[in-house]
């Protein structure tokens, strides 16, 4: 026979997936299932823990316990760099992902710090800096209303940004079109990237940036971006909460026996 507070857990699990609770809504309070019988304090507060590590439900103190959003984010793969957004309108890639998964944005849901600092050794190599050259870092937290999605740190070299809007901490995107327009306007018209995509156990302090649960692992995007002639003018690192998101491609499979390669 299972223990009570797995009967619970299980009990509010099957309200959750059944529309009961929606995504965003706090469960009651604990003293609230007590004094409705459900349990002890220990036999509920053992069941929410229990929907958080099943990765239902969020507890953070001041909020309570809240339902998780069940459906991910869409990531678009290609499609969300596509220079229509960004170079004639102002659909920068955080807004093309909510553009595509049919969810509201506002511009101020991306804030900005930007400091000259040294280079870490991934964006130095990226741009072929020496050890100890100076860039530009300019750290972005994205959320979706109050839940941090994912961070996002570009570094940049200083004659490429220096006195541009990329290097203004104000929250939201970088102007119109975001940092590729700043790029594009400056004479860097971005051509090509890389990206690397991997996961990882988060940082106690990405828990807490993102505001993760238990056992949540994040991955890690690391984007290079070049001009036509090869210069790199951004090398960017992105946490991203794995549940969050779901990453999609769609690009045209590469034939090199017909005349040229894909690059990498």
């Amino acid at each position: 026979m299972a223990p009570k507070w797995r009967e619970l857990a299980d009990k509010l699990a099957d309200q959750i997936r059944g529309g009961d609770y929606a995504p965003g809504q706090r469960l009651p309070h604990i003293r609230d299932l007590v004094d409705a019988g459900e349990g002890s304090k220990s036999t509920v507060h053992a069941a929410y823990k229990a929907l958080e590590a099943e990765g239902l439900v969020t507890s953070s103190r001041g909020h309570g316990t809240v339902v998780r959003q069940q459906v991910p984010l869409k990531r678009l793969g290609i499609a969300r760099y596509d220079k229509a957004k960004w170079r004639d309108g102002d659909e920068v890639a955080f807004i093309a992902d909510r553009v595509a998964s049919g969810r509201a944005f506002r511009r101020n849901e991306q804030t900005q710090s930007v400091s000259l600092v040294e280079a870490p050794p991934e964006a130095a190599a990226a741009h072929g800096l020496p050890a100890g050259a100076q860039v530009y870092a300019r750290a972005r937290l994205v959320k979706e209303g109050d839940q941090p999605t994912h961070s996002l740190t570009s570094y940049y070299r200083p004659e490429h940004v220096e006195g541009t809007r990329l290097v203004d901490p104000t929250p939201g995107p970088a102007g119109r079109g975001g940092g590729f327009r700043v790029l594009y306007d400056a004479g860097y018209e971005i051509d090509h990237m890389k990206e690397q995509v991997f996961a990882r156990t988060p940082t106690a302090d990405e828990v807490k940036l993102l505001q993760l649960p238990p056992g949540e692992p994040v991955v890690e995007l690391h984007r290079t971006t070049y001009t036509a002639d090869g210069t790199v003018v951004e090398f960017a690192i992105g946490v991203h909460a794995a549940s969050r998101f779901a990453w999609e491609y769609d690009f045209k499979v590469p034939d090199s026996a017909q005349g040229g390669e894909g690059r990498e």
